[in-house]
């Protein structure tokens, strides 16, 4: 089994309890990603199986508008999360991290990587992970 590791920006097991509450289906926390290739800032990103009854999307995420003062909490439909491709460098203890969005620089036992969905630089060997059915599977198990 894949360890991955995650630095999510609110409370997951919370989000996951009042989304399931309320929508009447489990609901799971995938990652924590940018939600296009351009963005600055990520979102915690979450998946139900059934699609939405009014909406029709599968993943939503949920994060702080960057351009609002009182950083209102915004919701949004996550469906192209299983488009992205997450490049992941390995730490010692075989843990995998990921870079969040464009401007997430993450350094890991001497390992470096940076560029969330919009572009890859690293310093040492990267493997890649795609999104299905709201779980991380790697590209060359596809």
């Amino acid at each position: 089994m894949v360890n991955i590791k995650h630095a999510p920006l609110f409370d997951t097991d919370k989000v996951c309890k009042l989304y399931s509450e309320k929508d009447g289906v489990p609901v799971k926390y995938v990652c924590t990603t940018a939600i296009n290739v351009h963005a600055t800032f990520a979102a915690d990103v979450f998946y139900r199986a059934t699609p939405h009854p009014e909406f029709g999307n599968r993943y939503f995420a949920l994060y702080r508008n960057p351009y609002a003062e009182d950083a209102e909490i915004m919701i949004t439909n996550a469906d192209a999360v299983e488009d992205f491709n997450f490049a992941m460098i390995q730490d010692r203890d075989k843990n995998y991290w990921y870079s969040s969005h464009r401007h997430d620089c993450l350094f890991m036992d001497g390992s470096m990587i940076d560029g969330g969905r919009s572009y890859v630089r690293s310093s040492g060997p990267v493997e890649y992970f795609k999104v299905k059915d709201g779980q991380f599977v790697n590209v060359k198990e596809e």
